[in-house]
């Protein structure tokens, strides 16, 4: 899985990170601060409201949060606790740190946060407005609390809705996946199984053949495939199964095959899907901010809050980075963006000090 993922419901895995392909993290469900104390929450931040507060305790929101409590930055960060790679026992691609539990970076990663004098409360957060006098947000939980910040920063990742097929959610992140780069190399050579719901299915059979020399492509519900295609594979060598697929086999907690309608059942020790990746960002649609249409191959695949290379949204003085914003993006890359938004919001913070001492000064 890439970067942070988190709790079933039904058919699709959340993410508050920011995600299996992406803001990374693991199970937040550890030893996170209870809640924020304090004059800022008390009174509701109006008398000593935060530079910064962070929306999503991954990986983006994690390294975003770090670069601004070393730059003498006041930051809250406020996490719901459902990464999106919460089922992933382990997470590959991050250079120094390859193989080890999502949740043991996130748990380091909150007390680098804290090392530094920068806060995490456990929350999800219900909505966000603008202040009357346009100097920031005013932010509200769900449990009601409320505080103030300067700027925002969300990293909340993504919602992968999966498959309706029996035993697709429950397998999820185990022998069911997606990204090649975060867990190709640990089905290497086995059976894998590609299910066929959109336009992709041919690309990703081909790419994950890159794996294994043993690929099965079951058409299921997606579209026919050209003429162009059916080469491609057979020349490949992919095996493709006409007809839906009715469910997945399971025999000793492992994934031992894939069972057709027809109750045919091929041997796979894996099963690759597309999911629909949804942005969580509904928390600041009072702020005008929606989320885009991410299409690949002229389809909708999921949504996604569009930034400038800096993480910068259209609504003044709000930034995203990680999986919201960077649906495929692994954990290394949402961290990586969320430092570099960090650095975009210290700087238009100091612009903003800088005003408002040159005002000061003149008055």
């Amino acid at each position: 899985m890439s970067d942070t993922t988190g709790e079933t419901t039904g058919h699709t895995i959340s993410d508050t990170t920011g995600g299996v392909t992406g803001d990374v993290t693991g199970d937040v469900a550890g030893d996170v601060a209870g809640d924020v104390t304090g004059d800022r929450e008390a009174n509701g931040g109006a008398d000593r409201p935060y530079d910064v507060v962070v929306i999503g305790g991954g990986a983006a929101g994690l390294s975003g949060a770090v670069t601004l409590a070393r730059a003498r930055r006041a930051v809250l960060v406020i996490d719901a606790g459902h990464p999106r790679n919460a089922p992933a026992t382990h997470m590959h691609g991050y250079l120094g740190h390859d193989g080890i539990a999502p949740s043991q970076l996130l748990a380091v990663g909150r007390d680098e946060v804290a090392r530094y004098g920068g806060e995490i409360v456990r929350g999800a957060v219900a909505s966000a407005e603008r202040l009357p006098d346009g100097t920031g947000f005013r932010v509200v939980r769900e449990d009601g609390a409320v505080v103030v910040a300067r700027r925002l920063l969300l990293t909340t990742g993504l919602v992968d809705g999966l498959p309706p097929v029996p035993g697709v959610a429950e397998r999820w992140g185990r022998e069911v996946l997606h990204c090649p780069y975060c867990h190709g190399r640990e089905v290497a050579a086995r059976p894998i199984g590609v299910l066929s719901t959109g336009p992709l299915a041919v690309h990703q059979a081909l790419l994950w053949r890159q794996w294994s020399e043993n690929i099965t492509l079951f058409r299921h519900t997606g579209p026919e495939f050209t003429e162009e295609e059916y080469e491609q594979l057979a020349a490949r060598g992919i095996a493709v199964v006409d007809g839906e697929v009715a469910g997945l086999d399971v025999t000793d907690d492992r994934l031992t095959g894939v069972r057709l309608a027809g109750g045919r059942s091929i041997a796979c020790e894996a099963v690759v899907v597309q999911p629909r990746f949804t942005a969580r960002a509904d928390m600041l649609a009072g702020l005008g901010l929606g989320a885009t249409e991410l299409k690949m191959a002229g389809e909708v695949i999921g949504t996604y809050v569009e930034t400038d290379a800096a993480g910068a949204t259209e609504a003044p003085g709000i930034w995203a980075a990680g999986n919201v914003t960077d649906p495929k993006g692994q954990v290394v890359a949402a961290a990586a963006a969320g430092v570099q938004a960090a650095a975009a919001i210290n700087a238009d913070l100091i612009t903003d000090d800088v005003n408002r001492a040159v005002a000061a000064r003149r008055a």
